[in-house]
């Protein structure tokens, strides 16, 4: 069997370029030949010919895209991933080219692969943000005259009017690729040892906080638990049934229990809220006055 392609991805990136320069162009029925074979029976000689013919594509779209400061090596595993996904899904008799489809996916692997490790803080994956993300360096660069600063509006609008997005996903992006990631371990200046993180402020309950509000939590529910020991039988369980369950029964289902109407249940559960309301202000007084 001959050597499958992707043994040559764990050898040196030198290796991996001469593996592909010398695999030979496909000429078309060849192509079409080997991607039914592979479709139909699984072949996986012809898969290994079909996909290393096409690592070429691999490593140019990984050239055009290597400015984003990620290994090229990383970049043209995911291009093989796509070049894999596409042999896949390809589809013989529609009769394209091969390289054609692959091409699509190739990129698409690439610029997803890119938009998730670009930044720690995601980028976006909407149509529009990864259309701006890869196209709005180069039409600021054409329209603003490589002008730095924060875009004009005239130039938002007419890049909107470019890529047809819109001018609020504009400013998002433009925001998010106008900055980038460092450490919290940073000092926050030359003359400043105070690190990034030391400004944080950490929103979470402290152990006291937490300590007071289990302690008032428990005072709370037994004050509850004593408010509902002076309702009537009655009582007790229309407010168990109406107040105390994640979804309250309603008044008539409570009525047809109870053997009365849904109106005098209603008077019941207004007539018991009003005791315990009178019972818990009067622990209230009771604690305070402790």
């Amino acid at each position: 069997m001959a050597q499958k392609w992707t043994d040559y991805l764990s050898g040196t990136q030198s290796s991996l370029f001469k593996t592909a320069m010398k695999a030979p162009m496909l000429e078309k029925d060849h192509e079409l030949e080997l991607a039914q074979r592979w479709r139909d029976s699984k072949d996986q000689e012809a898969l290994n010919e079909l996909t290393k013919s096409y690592l070429r594509l691999v490593i140019a779209h990984a050239n055009k895209v290597k400015n984003y400061g990620l290994p090229q090596t990383d970049l043209i595993q995911e291009g093989c991933i796509g070049l894999m996904e596409a042999a896949a899904r390809f589809e013989p008799e529609r009769e394209i080219r091969f390289s054609t489809y692959a091409n699509w996916w190739i990129r698409s692997s690439m610029q997803d692969y890119i938009l998730r490790n670009w930044s720690i803080v995601r980028t976006g994956t909407t149509a529009a943000h990864k259309s701006l993300f890869f196209n709005l360096r180069r039409i600021r660069a054409k329209l603003a005259d490589g002008m730095d600063g924060p875009l004009s509006l005239k130039t938002k609008l007419e890049i909107a009017k470019e890529l047809d997005v819109k001018v609020k996903d504009i400013e998002y992006m433009e925001g998010r690729m106008s900055g980038s990631d460092h450490s919290l371990n940073m000092s926050m200046g030359e003359q400043n040892d105070t690190e990034w993180q030391e400004t944080l402020i950490d929103e979470s309950e402290g152990p006291e906080e937490s300590v007071i509000k289990t302690h008032d939590g428990r005072i709370k529910n037994a004050a509850l638990k004593r408010a509902i020991c002076q309702l009537s039988d009655r009582e007790e369980i229309i407010i168990k049934e109406r107040r105390l369950r994640n979804k309250g029964v309603t008044l008539a289902a409570l009525g047809d229990r109870l053997g009365i109407s849904k109106e005098r249940v209603r008077q019941l559960e207004n007539q018991a809220l009003l005791k315990m309301k009178a019972s818990m202000e009067m622990e209230q007084l009771k604690t305070d006055e402790f």
